[in-house]
C-alpha cells in the first residue's frame, strides 16, 4: 500500500498538500505514505491522519513529491536513484529540475512545483513546470495533485523562483498585514477581539471581492476612495511612505533567495 504517491517530508507544506489531497479524495488514505524522519512529528501527524502511512526512511514507491528544505534534496535522490521511480515532483524552493535530473542519473518524469500553504484549506495557489522527460500525461498528473488543493498555472521554469516571491511566500504578507493592522486597531482604541475580528473579515471580504469582481485591484481601490474622506487619507499615507517600492522589493528579495537556494 502507499503506493500512489509518497510524500517525503512532513513539515508545514508537507502536511497542507497531504490535508488538501485527502479532503479532495485524490487517492485512498491508505495509497498516500509520508516519510518523515523525526519520531514526534511522525507520531504527531499519524494522531491526525490515522489511515495513512508514515515511514521513518524511503519506501518503494512509483511516485515521490519533495517537501523538504533545498539542502537535503542531493541526499534523497542518491536514495531514490535506487528506487526507480516513475515520478518524482518536486516543492523544493530555488532547486532545479536540471539539478534533480543530473543527481537521480536517469531519465525519470521531474516536475517542479511552487505551492503556497493555503492548500491546507484547499485555496492554494501553485505553480508547475515539466522537466525534459516528463510529458503531458506526466504534467497532468503532477497538476492533479496541486489541483487538489487549488489553483494551478503551468509556467517556464524560469518563472519559478519569481512565482516562489509572489504567491509561494505571499501568504506570509497577508498574516503580516493582518498583524499589522490589528495592532493598529487596539492602538487607536479598539478591544483586541474585536480589531482581530475586524481585521480578519475584512482581508476575507476583500479577497473574495477581488477574486469574484472581475475588476483589477486599482479598479477596486478607486471605488472605495472618496476624494478627501477615510480611505483617500490612508492611501495617501502608503503613498508617502512608498508602499508599492517596498512590496516590490520584499517579492524581489523573496526572488533573489530562491535564485541563491538553487546554486
Amino acid at each position: 500500500m502507499g503506493k500512489k504517491l509518497s510524500i517525503i517530508g512532513g513539515g508545514k507544506m508537507g502536511e497542507a498538500l497531504l490535508s488538501g489531497l485527502l479532503s479532495a479524495n485524490w487517492a485512498p488514505p491508505e495509497e498516500i505514505s509520508v516519510i518523515e524522519p523525526d519520531p514526534a512529528r511522525r507520531e504527531e501527524l499519524q494522531k491526525k491522519f490515522k489511515e495513512v502511512l508514515f515511514f521513518e526512511t524511503l519506501i518503494t514507491c512509483d511516485n515521490y513529491l519533495l517537501a523538504v528544505k533545498p539542502q537535503l534534496v542531493p541526499s534523497i535522490c542518491q536514495e531514490l536513484e535506487k528506487l526507480n521511480p516513475l515520478r518524482v515532483i518536486s516543492i523544493a524552493a530555488g532547486v532545479t529540475i536540471e539539478s534533480i535530473q543530473t543527481q537521480l542519473n536517469s531519465n525519470i518524469a521531474i516536475l517542479r512545483a511552487m505551492p503556497n500553504t493555503p492548500a491546507v484549506v484547499g485555496e492554494g495557489m501553485s505553480a508547475v513546470t515539466a522537466g525534459p522527460y516528463a510529458t503531458s500525461e506526466d504534467l497532468d498528473w503532477g497538476s492533479s495533485i496541486l489541483s487538489a488543493v487549488g489553483e494551478v498555472v503551468i509556467v517556464d521554469e524560469n518563472a519559478l523562483d519569481a512565482v516562489t516571491g509572489l504567491s509561494g511566500s505571499g501568504p506570509a504578507y497577508l498574516f503580516y498585514l493582518a498583524e499589522a493592522m490589528t495592532q493598529a486597531g487596539i492602538a487607536n482604541g479598539l478591544d483586541p477581539a474585536v480589531a482581530d475580528v475586524l481585521t480578519r473579515q475584512t482581508l476575507l471580504g476583500a479577497s473574495t471581492l477581488l477574486i469574484k469582481s472581475g475588476t483589477t485591484p486599482e479598479e477596486l481601490r478607486s471605488s472605495v476612495t472618496s476624494p478627501n474622506g477615510t480611505t483617500a487619507a490612508a492611501i495617501e499615507q502608503f503613498q508617502l511612505d512608498d508602499f508599492l517600492s517596498l512590496i516590490e522589493k520584499a517579492v524581489s528579495a523573496a526572488t533573489n533567495r530562491s535564485k541563491e537556494l538553487g546554486n
